[in-house]
């Protein structure tokens, strides 16, 4: 029977044996590849033994195996994502129909709106009705505060007491006159004693300035008086030298 053996979907070669130790014998030398650098398939699955169904070795694929790596890839992309910020906005996705969730929240809430529509209007026109009532309506002006209406009791009796006062001092004027009378005698009677001292405190001035110029005019008179009997003095000796 014959046997196509493919390598990349491609045509290598075609044996005519059953055996897969021989189909591996005839790949290597065929390709130059070492028996555990590849592996066969037949309709998806591996070959490890004699098949006894003929008719699933018609096509072998050879498979070329992958060189592994070092690993930790994995680990790395853990770590990565890990870093990248999580959205929550999930309104950009689309739901099963294809919608966008964006759409359906924004129907919801105009839904929702248009449904308390209606309140509204009432609130509104309840408020309007409310405030032309307040404006036809008279005015009650209320005024309510104690600390006022203790200070205006507290002043009325204040004033009456004052008045009572008042009347009290005018029923008894005497009383209040006699002290007032005592003491403008009192000092009617300093003041003039304060104006009799100061008048002969001037008087005595007065009378020692005449002194001191009465005694001037004596002592110049009496200097004018030696000068003339000098003179006469001197004379009357002239006169008799002459004689």
């Amino acid at each position: 029977m014959m046997i196509n053996i493919l390598i990349n979907n491609k045509q290598l070669i075609t044996v005519n044996t059953t055996d897969i130790q021989q189909i591996c014998t005839h790949i290597e030398e065929a390709t130059h590849l070492q028996s555990d650098e590849f592996y066969l398939l037949s309709n998806g699955k591996r070959l490890n033994r004699n098949i006894s169904n003929q008719n699933e070795m018609q096509t072998i694929h050879c498979m070329l195996r992958q060189v592994g790596g070092k690993g930790g890839f994995g680990s790395m992309l853990r770590a990565i994502g890990a870093q990248i910020e999580k959205t929550t906005n999930r309104e950009a996705c689309r739901d099963l129909s294809g919608r966008r969730l964006r759409d359906i929240n924004e129907e919801k809430r105009v839904r929702a709106w248009l449904e308390k529509q209606g309140e509204r209007e009432r609130e509104a026109e309840e408020r309007k009705k409310r405030k032309i009532e307040k404006l036809l309506a008279v005015p009650k002006h209320e005024f309510k505060d104690e600390e006022y209406e203790e200070a205006r009791a507290k002043l009325t009796e204040k004033v009456n007491n004052a008045f009572e006062e008042g009347l009290k001092q005018l029923t008894d004027p005497v009383a209040s006159d006699a002290p007032k009378a005592t003491s403008s005698t009192n000092t009617t009677t300093i003041g003039s004693k304060r104006k009799a001292n100061a008048n002969d405190s001037n008087t005595k001035l007065i009378k020692k300035k005449k002194g001191a110029l009465w005694m001037d005019d004596e002592i110049s008179g009496s200097d004018s008086d030696t000068d003339d009997s000098e003179a006469d003095a001197a004379d009357t000796k002239q006169k008799l030298i002459k004689c």
